[in-house]
């Protein structure tokens, strides 16, 4: 514990508050995503300097020009997913990790692409601190997802694309589910992804904002 940070009590009682007013209260209702974010320490995977606010109700800046999602919206994606023990889930977009780590709570093997590598070494630090070890970390372009390992039950993008990438779609299970938001590079909607053989039946919901989703798949790091 770094100095002035709240003791190991403190946190637990501000995330507990964190779930039962901005989870609970605006209508989570998945016991095991309230009961996965009751026990995660999201403050774990913010830089010591905010780590502070970790439990307040906003998005914050980390390290590479990055973001850590609000925690509804970890929650409110995590629950559109609908995960299984079973299932073997693809996240685009690693970031600090805590996305990753709450996936690794609900399913059987998360596998997890980052573009940064820093930002990569750093989510794996602090969950293998954390002894989180269902992950498989790849570097790359997450807009075209992992060919080579799919297909997968669940897939979710935690930046925001200007559609729905095609070879994510492909790399989805039949019966699998994507969500992921999809609009402009400042403010996007959330779209569940539903795979039913050959076709797919997309439901746009809350809108949201995200970094971008940069790739082939995604938009240029130069726009």
């Amino acid at each position: 514990m770094t100095r002035n940070e709240p003791s190991e009590e403190r946190w637990s009682q501000l995330r507990l508050d964190m779930v039962d007013r901005q989870l609970r209260s605006r209508g989570i209702r998945d016991k095991r995503v309230l009961d996965a974010m009751s026990t995660i320490p999201r403050h774990r995977f913010i830089p010591p300097e905010r780590r502070c606010d970790a439990y307040e109700d906003r998005a914050l800046p980390v390290r590479c020009g990055q973001t850590i999602s609000q925690p509804y919206i970890v929650a409110y994606m995590t629950e559109q997913l609908e995960v299984s023990e079973s299932d073997s889930v693809l996240e685009i977009g690693t970031g600090t990790g805590y996305q990753t780590a709450v996936l690794a709570r609900l399913c059987r093997h998360v596998h997890s692409v980052e573009r940064i590598a820093e930002l990569q070494a750093q989510a794996q630090t602090t969950l293998g601190e954390l002894n989180i070890t269902n992950i498989t970390f790849s570097l790359g372009d997450g807009s075209v997802g992992l060919p080579k390992i799919g297909p997968f039950d669940r897939i979710v993008v935690t930046a925001g694309a200007p559609g729905i990438p095609k070879p994510l779609t492909e790399q989805l299970a039949d019966g699998g589910r994507m969500v992921l938001p999809v609009g402009g590079p400042h403010e996007q909607t959330i779209v569940r992804v539903v795979r039913q053989g050959s076709r797919t039946v997309e439901t746009p919901s809350l809108a949201c904002r995200f970094v971008k989703l940069i790739g082939t798949e995604g938009w240029s790091a130069t726009r």
